[in-house]
C-alpha cells in the first residue's frame, strides 16, 4: 500500500508539473523522495553557486519533498547520513528518488519527469567508481597502449550516451553535464597514469610520454561553475595540478632525483598553479584547501607548515576554511611522534567505555572506518586480516567514526563477522575526529604499548607498507615482544 501511495504521488507530480501559483509560469521544480533505512531524520539540499540551502525533514514514512521556486538549471547536492549525491534540476522538473542507505549509491533510483537524465548521471558516477578500482591494472600498460585503451573506452561511453539521447532527447544543459562527467573521467585517468606507471623513482621519465599524450588538455575548462560538484571533474583537476607541478620539481632538483610528492617547493608550485589558472572562487578555494591539507597531513616540520600556510593564506578567500586549517595544525601538533595519544573515549560492542590508552597494551595499529563507505570498510578489514597474519605480535584497533545510531555499526560488524574484540566506536565522534585530525579514512595511527605515538599517519594500502613496518622494527621504533 505504501508503494502504491508513493507511485500515485509521483504520477500526480509528473502530470501537474511545478506550476508557480502566483503567476502561472513554470519556473519552479519539485524534488522529493523516500529513504529506506534512514540514518537520521533530515536531508540537506544545497547548491553552492545559487546559495540554495535547505534542510528537508523526513516524515513518518521516511519521505521528504521540496519545491524550488525560480529554479536555476544546475547540479544540486543532497546529503543524508554522511553521504552525498547529486541531481540535475531545471525549470519544470519533478524528480523523486528512492534509495536504501545500506547501499546508498548503488540503490539510488530517480523517478518522475526528468528522471532519465539523472539516472544516466548516476550511471556515469558508478562507472567512474568501478573503473577507478581497475586503474592500477590499466596503468601497467605501455603509454601508447594505455592511450589507445582509454580513447577506445571514451569513444564507447560517448556512443552509448548518444544512443541514450536518441530515444528521448534531453536539454542542452543536462547533455553538457553528463558528457563532461564522461570526458573528465577519461581525462583524469590520463593525469593519474604517470604516477602509477613511473612511480616515484622514475617520474623524471614523464617527459618521455608521447607528444600527443596530453592533447586532451586543450579541451579542459578550469572554471566551470556547473561542474563544481561533479566528482569526475574535481578528481581530474586534483590530479591535473599534481601532474603539471612535476615540471617544477625537476626544475629545482637534480635530473635523476627521486620524486618526492611531499617536498615543500613542489606543493607550493601546486598552490601557485591553482591560483593562476582557476578563477572561479568556490572551486579555487576548495582546491587550495585540499592541496594544503594534503601537505600538512604528511609533514612534521613546523617551518614547512608555516611556509605552505603563508602561501595558502595569500590565496584563499574562505574564512571558514582558514579556521578549519588552523584547527587541523593545532591537532597535528599534538600528534607528533613521541607524544601520548589524546585521552579520547571509545565504546566496545558490549557498550562499555574506555579511553584508547586503556585498550592499548602493546604496539597497536589504529584504523578508522565509516558505515557510509562500504568498499573502504570491507577492504580495510581484509587488509588488516593480512597484516595480522604477517605481524602476529602487533595489535589492531578498529574504530567506527559515525555519529548516528550504534545499530548501523553493530549490523555491519555482525554482517561481515568482524573481530568483535577489536571493534570500537567513538563516544564523541565529532570531537575525536577533530582531535585526531582524521579528515580521510586512509589515515592510520601507530602507537606503542603505552599509547605513545610512533607514526600519526600511515597508509596500510601502500605497496611498501610491510617494508615500512619491518624497517620500524629493525630500527627499534616499533618494539614487538
Amino acid at each position: 500500500m505504501k508503494a502504491v501511495t508513493f507511485l500515485f504521488l509521483l504520477l500526480t507530480l509528473s502530470i501537474t508539473g511545478c506550476k508557480n501559483s502566483s503567476d502561472g509560469s513554470y519556473d519552479s521544480a519539485f524534488f522529493g523522495g523516500e529513504i529506506i533505512n534512514p540514518k537520521g531524520d533530515k536531508v540537506i539540499f544545497y547548491n553552492k553557486n545559487t546559495k540554495e540551502n535547505d534542510t528537508l525533514q523526513l516524515d513518518k514514512n521516511n519521505r521528504f519533498s521540496h519545491t524550488i521556486n525560480d529554479v536555476n538549471s544546475g547540479v544540486y547536492s543532497f546529503r543524508h547520513g554522511g553521504e552525498i549525491q547529486f541531481v540535475i534540476l531545471e525549470p519544470k522538473d519533478s524528480v523523486m528518488l528512492r534509495l536504501n542507505t545500506y547501499d546508498f549509491d548503488g540503490s539510488l533510483v530517480f523517478m518522475g519527469k526528468s528522471a532519465r537524465k539523472n539516472n544516466y548521471l548516476i550511471k556515469t558516477f558508478l562507472n567512474v567508481e568501478k573503473e577507478s578500482q581497475r586503474l592500477v591494472k590499466y596503468s601497467n600498460m605501455e603509454p601508447e597502449e594505455f592511450v589507445r585503451f582509454i580513447d577506445k573506452r571514451h569513444k564507447r561511453e560517448l556512443e552509448e550516451f548518444e544512443n541514450f539521447k536518441s530515444i528521448e532527447p534531453i536539454s542542452d544543459f543536462a547533455n553538457s553535464i553528463i558528457k563532461a562527467s564522461i570526458d573528465y573521467h577519461n581525462y583524469g585517468d590520463k593525469e593519474i597514469y604517470p604516477f602509477a606507471y613511473f612511480g616515484e623513482n622514475k617520474m623524471v621519465h614523464i617527459k618521455d610520454l608521447p607528444e600527443d599524450f596530453y592533447d586532451f588538455r586543450k579541451k579542459v575548462d578550469y572554471n566551470s561553475e556547473e561542474l563544481n560538484e561533479i566528482s569526475s571533474y574535481f578528481r581530474y583537476l586534483f590530479f591535473h595540478f599534481d601532474n603539471i607541478a612535476v615540471n617544477h620539481f625537476y626544475s629545482t632538483n637534480k635530473f635523476h632525483s627521486k620524486f618526492n610528492r611531499h617536498e615543500l617547493s613542489y606543493n607550493k608550485a601546486k598552490l601557485n598553479l591553482v591560483d593562476s589558472l582557476v578563477e572561479d572562487e568556490t572551486l579555487k578555494n576548495r582546491l587550495l584547501k585540499y592541496k594544503t591539507r594534503e601537505f600538512i597531513n604528511n609533514n612534521f616540520r613546523q617551518e614547512d607548515i608555516n611556509e605552505i600556510m603563508a602561501s595558502y593564506l595569500s590565496k584563499t578567500t574562505n574564512e571558514e576554511d582558514v579556521k578549519y586549517m588552523n584547527g587541523l595544525i593545532a591537532s597535528l601538533d599534538n600528534l607528533k611522534p613521541g607524544k601520548g595519544l589524546p585521552d579520547l573515549k571509545v565504546i566496545n560492542v558490549n557498550e562499555k567505555n574506555y579511553t584508547i590508552a586503556e585498550v592499548v597494551n602493546k604496539p597497536t595499529l589504529i584504523y578508522f572506518w565509516s558505515t557510509n563507505f562500504k568498499k573502504h570498510y570491507k577492504r580495510s578489514h581484509y587488509r588488516v586480516k593480512e597484516l595480522k597474519a604477517q605481524f602476529p605480535k602487533l595489535s589492531f584497533m578498529s574504530i567506527n567514526i559515525n555519529d548516528n545510531s550504534e545499530k548501523y555499526w553493530k549490523e555491519t560488524i555482525n554482517q561481515y563477522k568482524f573481530d568483535l574484540n577489536n571493534e570500537y566506536r567513538f563516544e564523541n565522534p565529532k570531537e575525536a575526529l577533530e582531535t585526531l585530525a582524521v579528515n580521510y579514512l586512509y589515515k592510520v595511527i601507530i602507537v606503542d604499548n603505552k599509547a605513545n605515538i610512533i607514526n600519526p599517519n600511515v597508509n596500510i594500502f601502500n605497496s611498501d607498507f610491510e617494508d615500512t613496518l619491518n624497517n620500524m622494527i629493525q630500527k627499534k621504533e616499533l618494539v614487538l615482544k
